[in-house]
């Protein structure tokens, strides 16, 4: 286990050290020159060839790239990432005020995904092929077909429009964020009822569990003890991918409800061509994958029996 550990943080290092250079040479291969864009914010003014020279060289623009790269690379690791070239201030403080927003979002859907998805999915598997079991099928294909921009103006229409139950932006307040998160979450839902339908039928066929049935085991223990530890472990990987995938990619929710997360950051800095903001965003989001991968890996290893022989040998 020890070994299996070592291994994967060695191959997570050599990933974040490619996604950091492919973060910064977003901001290199991006058109147009920053030196430019800083002076020339409001698009009226076009400044001197001298003023552009100076401020080339007050951002490090005049060095080569490679050496740009490790100037970038030291100050990321002393915390530094950058100044944005918009809102003049420091981009590690903007993000540590947007990041806390986009992870309550992300943990409230994942919460939500996480208890509805598995309770609908061991429902329909119980009662496979049944009324219930056949109408979920159906609901999963149509929301699985519906774009989540589309479904959010639906609910924004009937649940707050309609019926005055949830405002239609964010105000800082957990109400605020049910509607949102539910829109992050709802495709989600519909594959992990599929996959644990599929995984707890799978299990319902295999010898343990025809033997423990066959011995008078009761019903619930029979579900809980031994067919869902097993049946999870498949939900267990697909939930990790989830909550780091909405960690960088909820731009569409956080910009049609308004939230300020670092994904409504985001899409504002391409607005504005403010590059360090996106390279810093790129970084973040693959840091957070890389880590939340890590994790999951680890724990499906150590949950999964067969896993744990394999390592051991």
């Amino acid at each position: 286990m020890r070994n299996y550990l070592l291994k994967r943080i060695v191959i997570s290092l050599f990933v974040l050290i490619g996604i950091s250079f492919l973060s910064f040479f977003l901001g290199v291969i991006s058109p147009g020159d920053p030196a430019e864009l800083v002076l020339n914010q409001n698009g009226l003014e076009s400044p001197s060839e001298e003023q552009i020279s100076k401020m080339r060289e007050g951002l490090g623009l005049n060095k080569p790239w490679w050496i740009q790269y490790m100037d970038w690379g030291v100050k990321i690791l002393h915390g530094d990432l950058g100044i944005s070239y918009v809102s003049g201030r420091d981009i590690a403080q903007e993000v540590l005020l947007r990041l806390p927003v986009t992870i309550e979002l992300s943990l409230l859907a994942l919460t939500i995904a996480t208890i509805v998805g598995i309770s609908l999915g061991v429902y329909c598997a119980i009662h496979e092929g049944e009324f219930v079991d056949n109408l979920f099928k159906i609901i999963t294909n149509i929301v699985l077909s519906i774009p989540s921009f589309w479904l959010a103006l639906v609910f924004i229409l009937i649940f707050c429009e309609t019926l005055k139950l949830l405002p239609t932006s964010s105000d800082g307040s957990i109400k605020s964020l049910i509607l949102p998160a539910w829109i992050l979450s709802i495709s989600t839902i519909a594959t992990i009822i599929r996959l644990m339908r599929n995984s707890l039928l799978l299990e319902f066929t295999k010898p343990y569990y025809i033997v423990a049935k066959l011995r008078g085991l009761n019903s619930l223990k029979l579900l809980f003890q031994y067919a869902l530890p097993n049946a999870i472990l498949p939900i267990i990987a697909l939930l990790g991918n989830y909550f780091a995938s909405i960690l960088g990619g909820s731009i569409i929710v956080e910009s049609i409800f308004a939230v300020p997360g670092i994904s409504f950051m985001a899409l504002q800095a391409i607005g504005y061509r403010d590059y360090p903001l996106l390279q810093a965003y790129v970084l973040i989001c693959g840091i957070a994958l890389i880590v939340i991968t890590l994790i999951v890996d680890i724990l499906i290893a150590y949950l999964n029996p067969k896993v744990k022989m394999e390592l051991k040998q």
